[in-house]
């Protein structure tokens, strides 16, 4: 199955530098460039990619609000794609809003080649770009300056005690085989729970569990 790949970024060598690299690879396609937010929703309704590499900051329409039309309800698409956001430096403002929006997580536009391969890969599979070490410092750094959500606690509520407390495990970023060990279960079993609490909460992937799980203060920003 090839992946589709949509790039957008208002630095032309950024794109080319990016479509060439993922051309390289068996089983991925860029399919389109774009360089701003704006063609980056006219593009994605168009060519229906798999993955988006997005960058935050574009001129006419920034990431985040590309992000949040392409991901949000009646966009004409066949599928909806997944995003990654491109970010400069790995303490940026936009990063919690990007993710808010539905992004499944991001990447630093100086990461390795292989790291860019992976990214793409593992977002297509359906999983969430959620590196343990610096995406969860920044969530929960931007978390603690926003207000919490009392629309959630109503979804919240819905979780059996077990499912609460793996939803803690996602949002502290642990991956299923951690959690599994730390609650003395099988590994198949936490993906059971896992894939309840996503469904109960209206999470797509376990970024937005996170993001979920601050918004709520069932987990606290450190």
């Amino acid at each position: 199955m090839t992946i589709d790949v949509l790039i957008a970024d208002d630095q032309a060598m950024v794109r080319a530098g990016f479509a060439a690299l993922l051309d390289a690879h068996d089983g991925i396609r860029v399919t389109g460039q774009a360089a701003n937010g704006a063609e980056a929703v006219t593009l994605s309704a168009r060519l229906d990619p798999d993955v988006i590499l997005m960058d935050v900051r574009m001129p006419e329409l920034d990431g985040i609000e590309a992000a949040k039309r392409i991901l949000g309800p009646g966009y004409p698409a066949a599928k909806v794609p997944r995003i990654i956001m491109l970010t400069t430096f790995d303490i940026d403002d936009y990063v919690y809003d990007a993710l808010q929006a539905g992004a499944s997580g991001f990447l630093l536009k100086d990461a390795l080649p292989e790291d860019l391969v992976h990214a793409v890969r593992v977002v297509a599979a359906g999983d969430a770009l959620l590196a343990p070490s610096v995406t969860r410092r920044m969530i929960a750094q931007f978390a603690a300056q926003k207000p919490r959500a009392s629309h959630g606690t109503a979804r919240l509520a819905e979780l059996t005690e077990r499912e609460r407390e793996v939803l803690v495990l996602i949002g502290h970023g642990r991956s299923n085989s951690e959690i599994a060990a730390t609650l003395f279960i099988a590994e198949q079993t936490v993906k059971t729970h896992v894939g309840k609490v996503l469904a109960k909460v209206g999470a797509r992937d376990r970024v937005q569990a996170v993001i979920f799980a601050y918004d709520t203060g069932l987990v606290a920003p450190s």
